[in-house]
């Protein structure tokens, strides 16, 4: 697979939803990104915050724009915080560099998209996003 279709996104979408109601996380919203940083689906759940939507797309857009999880990403933004403060003027303020946001890769190492998920705890959302990239078959890359 060199793209991302809707069928593998929707699946991943699925299982990060199924597995946040597993561990009873607070409502999430999940963002899935093709490898030029366009939405191919969005689901929120019932009682997500307004700005989730947004968050999830920061955090995939993010990792995507940097080739670096969003996890990563927090970690350098922690250490040089001039960069990131000139990254988010330069990109609208759409990068948000907190983990959750997974780059996608298919079985060749091929940069396929990103996952982003907001709604619970950094971490929590990260897991949730990297079992879905893998439940799909694909490689989740949080860095």
């Amino acid at each position: 697979m060199t793209t991302l279709n809707l069928d593998t996104a929707d699946t991943m979408v699925n299982a990060a939803l199924r597995g946040g109601r597993a561990r009873n996380l607070k409502p999430l919203s999940v963002v899935v990104l093709d490898a030029g940083g366009h939405d191919i689906i969005l689901k929120r759940e019932d009682g997500s915050g307004i700005l989730r939507v947004d968050i999830a797309r920061g955090k995939a857009w993010g990792a995507l724009g940097l080739g670096l999880g969003s996890r990563e990403l927090g970690k350098r933004a922690e250490k040089n915080p001039r960069f990131f403060a000139a990254l988010a003027a330069a990109s609208g303020g759409r990068v948000f560099p907190n983990a959750g946001g997974v780059l996608i890769r298919n079985s060749d190492g091929v940069l396929v998209g990103a996952i982003g998920i907001s709604g619970d705890t950094a971490d929590m959302d990260e897991t949730c996003a990297l079992e879905a990239v893998t439940s799909s078959g694909l490689i989740g890359d949080g860095g």
